[in-house]
């Protein structure tokens, strides 16, 4: 009789132990299993002409950052300064990849606010931000000259990100190519 109630008991601590772990957790640093593989294919066209299309095979031979965006996004605005601060960094290439947002709105959230990607991918129903396992926007990854993704930022990324971790990992890689 007893031990029909010691299990919920037992069962509710196991639930609030993996919580308490679960909230000491940082968010931003939770690991990607494409890290060390190569970026999905694809073929999207680019915000600003649907009629040019451009895919990871295009992108080989250079270290640049996939930045993937909404114009829906609130921390995609917070973020946003910083990318135009990185695109003027002569080691810095940014793509972006327009997650599941309306082509005239994203046109004019770049027009409004500046154009940090050498060039704007739209995915409207989401399926290469799923491929890469895109958890929310924005989120960052790496890429290297081989097309392989080195790095995955969860998240709008700082300045201190850029400067700590980015930067340093784009340089790396440059020195590799």
């Amino acid at each position: 009789m007893r031990a029909r109630y010691l299990i919920p008991l037992a069962l509710f601590l196991v639930l609030v132990a993996f919580l308490g772990i679960g909230l000491t957790m940082d968010p931003e640093k939770v690991p990607s299993p494409l890290i060390g593989k190569p970026v999905p294919e694809f073929e999207l066209p680019r915000v600003d002409d649907p009629s040019a299309t451009m895919g990871p095979q295009d992108l080989k031979g250079q270290v640049y950052l996939l930045n993937v965006w909404a114009s829906w996004c609130v921390a995609c605005r917070e973020e946003h300064p910083v990318l135009l601060e990185a695109a003027r960094h002569p080691d810095v290439t940014i793509y972006g990849l327009d997650y599941k947002d309306e082509r005239p709105a994203a046109q004019r959230w770049l027009a409004q606010r500046g154009d940090p990607y050498t060039a704007s991918l739209f995915d409207p129903k989401g399926k290469v931000g799923i491929d890469l396992g895109v958890y929310g926007v924005p989120e960052t990854f790496v890429i290297d000259h081989k097309g392989i993704i080195r790095h995955k930022h969860i998240g709008p990324l700082t300045r201190q990100d850029m400067r700590e971790t980015i930067l340093p990992l784009v340089k790396k890689l440059q020195s590799q190519s």
